[in-house]
């Protein structure tokens, strides 16, 4: 059998096998030459056990654990993370993890060659009841770096992966009252990332740019940065463009009814803390709906612009003319227009945007979604100022934001 590829079974000996060794190890210590001091001798009777202070362990916390299966050619440390099932990740939604894990290459494949499958173990502990997503990648670049936005995404290379339901074959929902056992996560070659994140700046030479209540609409040309710099390794951005027509009746959709075809990438333009932009706004704001004003309820609003990307430019590129049919495949373009209005919306649940009264003043951020899932954020650490303070290159263009006055 393959280094990587031990049984349940086998981890389950080597547990009692363990547990006895350490038990009679325990007993030796207590047995020790009669010249010990007494007080190590009382070492070796139960201590007195308190209540803990942390609060973690005395909640009802469970734990997730299984596998990881890989097939294929991908070598690298594996990383898992846990999502909130109610806030997926992209593409699908815009869902951040609540925590990750790792399994170095060597746990994972041993050295070995081929194609395996193997296989290592992986779990999540103090895990609250809840319902849950378990993705994850094989980091075949060694350049995955969790602490900074700018490094925490796959590049090209990399392998995806996810828990799959084995009947349904989508996305398994994983709900924890206490322990979840038997949690497979399965990566293949066909899952490879192939391309760049879609790392970009803003055709300007401002370093910010503003909207005004009273104009009619911002317009924004985005085009890709590369950064190979440092940590960094975007040699090679790509923004990949494509009409999404779910239902298949050869027009674009527009579920948000906005007049604009749904497409990507998807841009959000986010509002950010007034102090610093890495952080997202938490501020509560008065409401609309239709005609009636809402008061702010006490929950922190997910404040976004009104902004779409304008396809009018793509549509040549992103049209079959055979079929005059969305291409079903996204293709590489090398600029994106964003139309930017002046009104917010709250978009804590996504699928009931709610508009906001008035237009927050401060900042916002600009954030692209590819169809891979991968995205990209500005501002972000690599900002003039910031960089500096964290060990990161300084890029000019990775500081702008979108003003309020």
């Amino acid at each position: 059998m393959r280094r990587g590829q031990r049984k349940k079974g086998d981890r389950l000996l080597f547990r009692e096998t363990r547990r006895a060794s350490t038990t009679e190890g325990d007993r030796k210590s207590c047995l020790s030459p009669f010249f010990l001091c007494p007080l190590l001798l009382l070492a070796c009777e139960t201590p007195p056990v308190f209540p803990t202070a942390d609060v973690r362990q005395n909640d009802t916390a469970g734990r997730i654990e299984g596998d990881l299966v890989v097939t294929g050619a991908a070598r690298g440390n594996a990383v898992v993370f846990l999502y909130d099932a109610a806030k997926p990740p992209p593409p699908t939604g815009t869902g951040r993890p609540l925590t990750f894990t790792t399994v170095s290459a060597e746990q994972l494949f041993g050295g070995s060659e081929g194609n395996g499958p193997f296989t290592a173990p992986f779990a999540f502990s103090l895990v609250k009841p809840g319902s849950y997503l378990v993705r994850g990648l094989i980091d075949t670049n060694a350049d995955f770096i969790p602490w900074y936005g700018v490094t925490a995404d796959s590049n090209t290379g990399d392998v995806g992966g996810a828990a799959i339901d084995p009947v349904t074959r989508t996305t398994r929902v994983i709900d924890v009252a206490s322990t979840v056992l038997d949690v497979s996560v399965s990566f293949a070659d066909a899952a490879r990332v192939p391309v760049d994140r879609p790392a970009f700046r803003v055709v300007t030479q401002s370093p910010s740019l503003e909207l005004r209540p009273t104009m009619p609409e911002l317009v924004i040309d985005l085009v890709p940065e590369p950064i190979d710099e440092g940590p960094i390794h975007q040699p090679r951005p790509v923004f990949l463009a494509q009409l999404i027509d779910e239902d298949l009746d050869g027009v674009p959709d527009d579920r948000n009814r906005d007049g604009a075809p749904d497409m990507w990438p998807r841009v959000i333009l986010r509002k950010v803390n007034d102090e610093n932009p890495l952080l997202d706004d938490s501020g509560d704001y008065d409401h609309v709906s239709g005609t009636t004003r809402l008061d702010p309820d006490g929950v922190p609003d997910v404040v976004v612009l009104a902004g779409a990307i304008d396809p009018t430019e793509l549509l040549p590129a992103l049209i079959d003319p055979t079929t005059m049919r969305p291409r079903p495949a996204p293709v590489p373009v090398t600029k994106l227009k964003i139309r930017v209005r002046p009104r917010a919306f709250d978009v804590a649940n996504p699928n009931q945007p709610v508009q906001l009264l008035n237009l927050p003043t401060g900042r916002y951020a600009i954030v692209l979604i590819a169809p891979t899932g991968q995205t990209w954020r500005v501002p972000n650490e690599l900002a003039p100022g910031l960089a500096s303070r964290l060990g990161l290159p300084e890029v000019a263009s990775q500081g702008l934001v979108i003003q309020v006055p």
